[in-house]
């Protein structure tokens, strides 16, 4: 089973240290990044990071820019680490999406112990948040967002654009597609399938190029990069 990756941002290489050594003594993979900028394109290129500890005062970059940035397409956990305890750069995390909140000094110890119980507490809710490439799925509440801009889908096409992100990268046959999306009780012909994919393209704008046609086949939904 692959480790749980997580991203260490600090422009303070002794204080990635101690925090990498002790998640990597709690069985974590550890990314570390010395800057904003870097921080953004180690997360951009690493799809699997499942959450990021973040320094407010870096170079290039501050970790406000920084979550500023990654939640326009993700919702990971961040916590925050900031040498100020100033109530209002408290706020300001919380506004911008930051799940945690831990001034310096801190201990390590409780510090692992915060990324665990927020792991365990966004399990269930990553598993109904899908997202890829600005593109927000939350299969609960049926909403799906697109440069955190609402678009309105109809029942199939909301299942159609779920089974595509829940496979992406992944070759899927019309017949494939219909057994999924309209149940293996449906016995329409693939005209239907296209019909939807093709009105549910218009709606996503640019980002509907992600559905690939695979001619005599079906489709693939792949985010560029």
């Amino acid at each position: 089973m692959a480790r749980i990756k997580i991203l260490v941002v600090d422009d303070e290489a002794r204080m990635r240290k101690i925090v990498r050594d002790f998640l990597v003594h709690k069985d974590f993979d550890v990314i570390e990044a010395e800057n904003g900028e870097q921080a953004v394109d180690i997360f951009f290129k690493n799809k699997n990071i499942a959450l990021i500890i973040l320094d407010v005062m870096m170079p290039k970059m501050d970790g406000w820019q920084v979550v500023r940035t990654i939640r326009g397409y993700s919702q990971v956990p961040i916590i925050m680490l900031t040498a100020k305890g100033e109530e209002r750069d408290e706020l300001q995390g919380f506004q911008l999406g930051v799940d945690e909140y831990i001034s310096k000094p801190f201990s390590p110890k409780i510090l692992v112990a915060r990324v665990e119980a927020i792991l365990r507490r966004t399990n269930q809710a990553q598993e109904d948040l899908i997202s890829a490439g600005g593109i927000v799925l939350d299969k609960a509440a049926h909403i799906v967002k697109i440069d955190e801009k609402p678009i309105e889908l109809s029942y199939k096409e909301f299942e159609l654009l779920t089974y595509f992100m829940e496979n992406q990268g992944i070759a899927l046959s019309r017949e494939k597609i219909l057994n999924h999306v309209w149940n293996y009780d449906y016995f329409g012909d693939a005209r239907t399938i296209d019909t939807h994919v093709k009105k549910l393209r218009s709606k996503m704008g640019s980002k509907g190029e992600y559905i690939k046609t695979i001619w005599g086949m079906g489709y693939k939904f792949e985010v560029e990069g």
